[in-house]
């Protein structure tokens, strides 16, 4: 059966067969850049009509249903709308850093690719310490936030980049706790080691109420730390225009569109990998037959299946919960978020000491 690790494996042989050790990996960083560009293309064109479908569903209204058949090019005419569209530089904005952030921004969610394992044996990088590596990239993210708001040199740019930063910063300790529960209960910070942990089951259905805890702390927290509803204090219209991008046009506002929807795409693989099995098919115990028709299905559907479930979440997140104050989206992390995920981290770490898990 055709394959992504069968893919994989026959470039590389034949690119070793035709060109030096050198080349061959130039040639393949090369295929792998194109490989996120288009992947990052791709997902902010699907992701984009999905939150439409799924607002327009949950709030019973239309949706996009003009361009194209059910809309479906409909995010292809907004990206050509930006394309065509000038790209301003405010006067008294800092022009170099005004230009930079955006790019910076992108930067971090295509460093954030490098550890995911997309299937069974496709994975860009299988760095030992895959975990720790996405917990110190991700939260570069906020540099670009910050620069963009500073550089704008306007008022609700950096109030909304200083908000986003607050709210990345605090939220991303309980997402640390809630992924530290899994590193405790697999002993191994390395992606490839915690999907195979979960050969004999997910980590989420395993029964354990400490997985159960720090799933929903995880998926409250990213929806936090990737700015969105009701977490979308940064770019409050009602308060701030828009933000933190508010001087921004074309383009520019593009590469921060797109890396909202990659970040939300990342943060939900990361999830789907440590919860869900990652590319892991879905087997019960000794149902011998019912396993192996789970083993048919690829396992790249299977992970994009789990990612997309979470994706759905979180969208379904902002179409039902009002936006919170900034006083209330702190005083939910600091007061209650994170003695929880520390009491958590006690008990799951207990557990493991003791040998109480399967």
């Amino acid at each position: 059966m055709l394959s992504l690790e069968s893919i994989t494996k026959t470039t590389q042989d034949w690119l070793l067969a035709k060109f030096s050790p050198t080349m061959a990996l130039t040639i393949e960083c090369i295929i792998v850049i194109l490989l996120c560009i288009t992947l990052f293309a791709v997902l902010g064109l699907v992701l984009v009509l999905l939150e439409r479908k799924v607002a327009a569903r949950i709030q019973i209204r239309l949706g996009p249903n003009r361009v194209g058949p059910g809309g479906i090019f409909q995010t292809a005419a907004d990206t050509l709308k930006l394309i065509m569209k000038e790209g301003l530089t405010p006067d008294t904005a800092d022009k170099f850093l005004f230009n930079l952030a955006p790019f910076v921004v992108m930067m971090v969610a295509m460093l954030l690719l490098a550890p995911i394992a997309f299937a069974k044996n496709f994975q860009i990088w299988d760095i030992n310490i895959g975990v720790l590596y996405i917990s110190s990239v991700s939260s570069l993210s906020v540099i670009g936030i910050l620069m963009a708001g500073w550089a704008s040199n306007n008022k609700y740019s950096l109030l909304g980049a200083m908000r986003s930063g607050a709210q990345i910063v605090s939220y991303e300790l309980s997402a640390g706790f809630a992924v530290l529960t899994i590193v405790v209960l697999t002993g191994s910070l390395q992606i490839s080691e915690i999907v195979a942990a979960q050969q004999n089951g997910w980590w989420l259905f395993k029964g354990h109420i400490p997985v159960v805890i720090a799933f929903v702390l995880y998926i409250i927290a990213v929806t936090a730390e990737t700015n969105r509803a009701p977490f979308d204090l940064a770019e409050a219209e009602s308060e701030l225009t828009a933000g933190f991008h508010t001087e921004y046009s074309g383009m520019k506002f593009a590469l921060f569109f797109l890396a909202e929807y990659i970040n939300i795409f990342i943060v939900c693989a990361i999830g789907a990998t440590l919860f869900l099995g990652g590319w892991m098919p879905l087997h019960i115990g000794s149902w011998e037959a019912f396993n192996h028709i789970m083993d048919y299905i690829p396992s790249s559907i299977w992970f994009m299946g789990k990612t997309f479930f979470l994706i759905f979440v979180i969208m379904w997140f902002r179409w039902t919960f009002p936006r919170l104050r900034v006083d209330q989206l702190l005083n939910l992390e600091w007061k209650y978020l994170l003695p929880i995920s520390l009491f958590n981290l006690l008990l799951v770490t207990v557990i493991a000491i003791l040998g109480w898990y399967f």
